[in-house]
């Protein structure tokens, strides 16, 4: 299992270059302006804004990044307690119980940020999903199941774990399956971590290629 996951991050790098060299835009977007008084917003896409004049709160933004909301580096080693006090700080501040007087509009923005901040948690809790979003933000899409160039022999040992699973009520077979699933899972937190000097080494790179 553990070559099968070397082979799949080994792509990396090439999705990387590839990403990097799609077009960029050249022209920044307009103001951002406040959905109730029109008044100019300050900066910090992506996160949680109020209005400075109104007050109102505003909409989320697309696709924010998990990591800045919560007030996390980009890494694959995370401080959960850090992780929690911003969570906590956050549904305090955008709950919709806290919104039931404001306007309509103003309150369904609230169920949105509440839902994203959960989301955001949920995601960046689990180191699973934490490297896989981590992927996912330098450019590289996780293989699916049905994946055609799919590693046969870590497919057969999955197929082989879940029936164990299914059928065995052994606890020496399921403690096995236990620590090899531990073992699995501390390779592929090394693997995920290394993500950053991959990308680290692509940014020095088309540094490079700019002309001065």
């Amino acid at each position: 299992m553990q070559a099968a996951l070397r082979r799949g991050l080994g792509r990396a790098p090439r999705v990387l270059r590839a990403a990097e060299a799609a077009p960029r835009p050249r022209c920044a977007p307009p103001a951002p302006r406040c959905w109730s008084c029109g008044g100019a917003l300050p900066g910090g896409a992506g996160l949680p804004r109020f209005c400075p004049d109104c007050r109102a709160l505003q909409p989320p933004a697309p696709r924010p990044d998990l990591f800045r909301l919560l007030g996390c580096d980009r890494s694959f080693r995370l401080d959960v307690q850090q992780l929690q006090r911003r969570f906590r700080s956050l549904q305090r501040a955008l709950h919709p119980d806290r919104f039931g007087r404001r306007p309509p509009k103003e309150q369904h923005y609230s169920e949105q940020h509440s839902s994203l901040v959960n989301k955001a948690y949920q995601t960046l809790l689990d180191p699973l999903s934490r490297g896989l979003y981590l992927l996912e933000l330098n450019g590289v899409e996780p293989a699916q199941e049905t994946d055609c160039d799919a590693d046969s022999e870590f497919l057969t040992e999955i197929m082989e774990i879940n029936e164990k699973l299914a059928e065995s009520k052994n606890e020496d077979i399921l403690e096995e399956i236990e620590t090899l699933i531990k073992d699995d899972l501390q390779e592929a937190k090394k693997l995920l971590a290394k993500m950053k000097y991959f990308a680290n080494l692509e940014d020095k790179l088309k540094n490079k290629k700019i002309p001065p």
